[in-house]
């Protein structure tokens, strides 16, 4: 740094000397700072509308079971699904399973508190995973009742369920499978058998088309690695849809928001569609409130410049609505179980891996990030 410094003169006294050394260290590190990929907090005051403002609650029918008193920023009792709605959530998006082996996430309990959440003026997202249990990029297995059918007949089902979930449910929005970044259905629909591939997931969106006239598809993707190759191929072969879903999480997905913004604008102009984050969320502490290893507790897990912290976590959620506001063709975010708290209690080893991840602290008390929703 001496060479910042070559008119000084050995007449200047120490103080004037370290004054000015003081200013050459100051404007270094506004310089360095300026270099890195860490992005201004967004003005609170400024806002960045987004036409969807989602959560994905579909743990709460079995969390109201155990009678857990959630409340409002206020400190005030009130359900999840008033919480979030107050706070400006206008979609809730659930999870269907094809035949769990419990009663959550299928069919019947969707449909029932689908009617709910439409009752409250809310719209409604299903993600289908065309599975008895999760899907996502590791996991993507055939319900029990398809596993024999070959790949045409397996097709027909495709079609008949889906449109049957279309004629009862009338969601706003419809996933065609859950994080299918290698397919779906496997291994009939892997994306190694390109062709099936894109027939089965032609037979879902027919599906929707042949009940609904406003239901809007989106075919959801987990994180940006590959994302490109993967919606071109959807164009390529003229798959029918509406919205591109991408999940975000900085543990498994890029670290830099800079890329992430990046490939976005690249997905939205190679294939001219809308996109949402259809799912994200980020740790308000790396602390837990039972017994079940979390999923994100790791200081490797976070985006620097946004520590686990509530004000972190609320940052966090402002810059991507931000992001996403800016975005062409960007419609809104998701964030993935923000209700999924200790619920079991504290003692409990299969309670949840996500309650530091939760838009409710361990006193299911509303954090400051569920500000997010406001209109």
């Amino acid at each position: 740094m001496s060479n910042l410094l070559p008119n000084i003169e050995p007449k200047m006294n120490c103080s004037e000397l370290n004054l000015i050394k003081w200013l050459v260290v100051l404007m270094s590190i506004l310089f360095l700072s300026g270099c890195g990929e860490s992005e201004p907090d967004p003005p609170a005051s400024l806002s960045y509308p987004l036409d969807i403002r989602a959560a994905d609650i579909s743990f709460l029918p079995e969390i109201r079971n155990d009678a857990v008193q959630f409340k409002d920023r206020n400190g005030q009792v009130k359900d999840v699904l008033t919480v979030l709605q107050e706070e400006g959530c206008n979609t809730i998006r659930l999870r269907l399973w094809h035949t769990p082996e419990t009663n959550h996430s299928g069919f019947e309990e969707v449909k029932q508190f689908a009617s709910e959440i439409k009752s409250k003026g809310l719209k409604l997202w299903l993600t289908v995973h065309y599975s008895d249990t999760w899907a996502d990029p590791g996991h993507q297995t055939k319900p029990e009742a398809w596993s024999t059918l070959s790949t045409a007949d397996l097709g027909d089902s495709v079609y008949n369920y889906t449109k049957k979930i279309v004629k009862q449910l009338s969601p706003d929005f419809i996933q065609i499978g859950n994080e299918i970044n290698a397919g779906f259905l496997w291994p009939n629909g892997s994306t190694s058998n390109l062709t099936d591939f894109i027939n089965l997931l032609k037979k879902g969106v027919q599906g929707v088309r042949d009940e609904s006239d406003n239901a809007q598809i989106i075919i959801h993707y987990a994180g940006t690695d590959g994302s490109v190759w993967f919606y071109d191929q959807l164009k390529n072969n003229n798959v029918d849809y509406d919205i591109i879903g991408i999940s975000y999480y900085p543990r498994w997905h890029t670290k830099s928001l800079i890329t992430l913004r990046s490939i976005l604008a690249q997905l939205n102009t190679n294939s001219s569609k809308e996109i949402v984050l259809a799912e994200t969320g980020y740790p308000f502490t790396l602390d837990w409130n039972d017994w079940t290893n979390n999923l994100i507790g790791l200081t490797d897990h976070l985006l620097v410049g946004y520590p686990a912290t509530p004000k972190g976590q609320h940052d966090f959620m402002m810059q991507l609505r931000k992001m996403m506001s800016e975005l062409n063709g960007g419609l809104g975010i998701a964030y993935w179980a923000p209700e999924w708290v200790a619920y079991k209690g504290p003692e409990a080893t299969n309670g949840s891996p996500w309650e530091n991840m939760a838009l409710f602290d361990f006193d299911f008390k509303a954090l400051e990030a569920v500000k997010v929703f406001n209109e």
